[in-house]
């Protein structure tokens, strides 16, 4: 490849690549675009209220009618395992209420760090 090939090819695959995306302050507009139709911070509303979540045990949000699906699991919402869950909610639980996936890495990644931001004590609960 000529020089000036190679810089272009450099060039379109450095725009091309995302920028990765993990800082509370983009996970907050990413969660508010993908996941406000049904969740928000402090009210359950078609699906639970997350604030706290990071940390939490599993369907143990305060007022919120969780599906047999998810009452079935064990354990606490670790970014890891929320990580697993935005790939695939049906796949960890089928049946559970929640069907909408976050394909892409960066963005689960920005929205996870958005709920670990919101799950601290300082976070206001």
């Amino acid at each position: 490849m000529r020089p000036i090939s190679r810089i272009v090819a450099v060039a379109v695959l450095v725009t091309a690549t995302p920028i990765s995306a993990q800082s509370p302050a983009d996970g907050q507009a990413l969660y508010q675009a993908k996941c406000g139709g049904c969740h928000s911070l402090d009210a359950n509303r078609i699906g639970p209220a997350h604030r706290g979540v990071v940390g939490r045990k599993i369907a143990t949000a305060p007022g919120y009618p969780y599906s047999s699906a998810i009452k079935k699991l064990a354990g606490v919402w670790t970014p890891a395992r929320l990580d697993v869950w935005l790939q695939g909610p049906q796949k960890l639980a089928p049946g559970s209420k929640m069907f909408l996936t976050i394909p892409d890495p960066t963005q689960r990644a920005a929205i996870i760090a958005y709920l670990v931001a919101n799950s601290t004590a300082s976070a206001g609960r």
